[in-house]
């Protein structure tokens, strides 16, 4: 009998640390999915604000008041040596979302993103299809980054902007 309650003990004390391991797996599952979804809201907001930003420069050059990065900020293409972040002198190329438009976009904590995204302009020639190629004419390339809402997320997204006639 004795013997008994002795196992009885061993298979208890088996089946609690099998129980455990079932429930500390699942509870770093739940952590590992909730860390994908915020990464996921992260990477959404970094795209919303640079799709923002894109549409800022597309105003900005309709209203005439665009900086063209052409020779002063590097080798062509500029969105290619500029720091678009911003951080270094490569974002005395770039502009801040509603530097020429007077857009403002919040910034700081929680669901915003914690900078204001920016863009660089540069224009190339363009050619309609079945036109003359000896006749181009210009339209803008459009390169913008957007941010999370921590360093880190990023997006950069790029167009090409032809004026409307």
């Amino acid at each position: 009998m004795r013997a008994q309650r002795g196992m009885t003990i061993l298979v208890c004390l088996v089946m609690m640390i099998v129980v455990m391991l079932v429930g500390a797996s699942a509870a770093r599952l739940g952590l590992q999915g909730e860390q994908a979804a915020r990464g996921e809201r992260d990477r959404e907001l970094a795209l919303q604000a640079a799709e923002d930003a894109l549409a800022d420069a597309e105003r900005d050059i309709d209203h005439g008041t665009a900086t063209v990065a052409e020779g002063a900020c590097g080798v062509d293409p500029a969105w290619r040596t500029v720091d678009l972040g911003g951080d270094t002198d490569g974002g005395a190329c770039t502009r801040a979302y509603g530097a020429a438009t007077g857009a403002v976009m919040q910034t700081g904590e929680g669901f915003l993103p914690f900078k204001r995204p920016r863009y660089v302009i540069e224009r190339i020639e363009c050619h309609e299809p079945g036109a003359n190629a000896a006749d181009p004419h210009h339209c803008y390339r459009v390169t913008a980054i957007g941010f999370g809402p921590r360093p880190g997320p990023e997006v950069v997204l790029q167009s090409v902007y032809v004026m409307p006639e």
